[in-house]
């Protein structure tokens, strides 16, 4: 996807750079543009994030499964006992279905329990991302000077996806995709998270 810019020229790149944004004529606004979609899947920063709640919501659905299973089985056996006459009391019968009812609250908090963790989680990684990359730009522009950097985000629905058209020389991604590589370091809590070795 790409956004509608004008006020780039032809004249030829900054040196020591990767970007392909240029200067424009006096009087006119320098801007550029980064491509959302090619940042997310090569800022490494991305990957291992997507990595790890993928790892994540794999584990949840797993755990969930395998308690779903569990709760089924208990209720088969259950109606069972029932159908063969092995509850003596009316008494018993209650009981077991009070556990069974208890069960799967059990079961329906954790799962509302492990769906909250999990997006606050994602908020907490989706602020780094683009604290990261909000700082990065604003240090990136120190030197480009740039009046505008336009993040190009994906068009809702694709209803107007292709529908714009931008000039290639305002595009810094692969610039700042370079820079924000660069500068990230994984640390040890994301790389044991990653590795499955974490506590949690």
């Amino acid at each position: 996807a790409t956004f509608a810019l004008t006020g780039c020229n032809k004249s030829a790149p900054e040196e020591k750079t990767n970007t392909q944004a240029t200067e424009i004529p006096a009087g006119g606004l320098k801007i550029a543009y980064v491509e959302i979609d090619t940042l997310m899947s090569q800022y490494n920063f991305c990957k291992d994030y997507t990595l790890l709640m993928n790892k994540k919501g794999e584990n949840i659905r797993a755990t969930l499964a395998g308690k779903e299973r569990a709760l089924q089985a208990k209720a088969a056996e259950l109606q069972k006992k029932y159908e063969t006459n092995q509850f003596t009391t009316k008494e018993q019968v209650e009981q077991a279905q009070m556990t069974l009812a208890k069960q799967q609250q059990d079961l329906q908090a954790l799962n509302d329990r492990l769906m909250n963790d999990f997006a606050a989680e994602q908020a907490k990684y989706n602020t780094e991302m683009r604290d990261s990359i909000q700082a990065f730009l604003k240090e990136y522009n120190k030197s480009k000077k740039f009046d505008y950097i336009i993040i190009d985000t994906p068009p809702m629905a694709n209803v107007i996806d292709g529908a714009w058209a931008a000039n290639a020389k305002c595009d810094i991604t692969k610039d700042v995709v370079n820079g924000l590589n660069k500068r990230y370091k994984q640390n040890p809590e994301m790389a044991e998270k990653i590795s499955g070795k974490s506590k949690e």
